[in-house]
């Protein structure tokens, strides 16, 4: 029986080797963000489940919910929320058919990233 021979063609190259583009930042940022929410939303209902157990565990947990690492928690997870909802509107965008030329995904991608960064500063102003 004839051995079997390793495949001839070239394989897929690492990702040292691709040039980091907007495209791609985007779409992984969003894949990231939308299972990092998941951290905030166990914070958040931990938080209310402490609260209807009782003031002694309550105290417990709000002193983590309000510590520096809660504060970055909910921080995070409010830039989360907006990054995942303007990545949302993109691909809706995309999906209708427009913005798929590289310069227009490009500008977009980068408009997720800013836009998605002042509305959690003006959310953190306001709230």
């Amino acid at each position: 029986m004839a051995e079997a021979q390793g495949p001839t063609r070239p394989l897929s190259p690492h990702l040292q080797i691709y040039r980091w583009q907007m495209t791609m930042v985007s779409s992984i940022l969003t894949r990231i963000t939308g299972n990092a929410l998941i951290v905030g939303v166990v914070l958040g209902v931990w938080w209310l489940m402490a609260a209807a157990i009782g003031p002694g565990y309550f105290n417990f947990v709000n002193a983590i919910a309000t510590s520096w690492f809660g504060d970055l928690v909910f921080t995070l997870s409010a830039w989360a929320v907006w990054y995942h909802y303007l990545a949302g509107l993109r691909h809706l965008y995309f999906d209708a058919g427009h913005g798929l030329d590289v310069a227009t995904a490009e500008k977009l991608g980068w408009a997720c990233v800013i836009g998605s960064v002042v509305l959690t500063v003006i959310t953190l102003i306001i709230v």
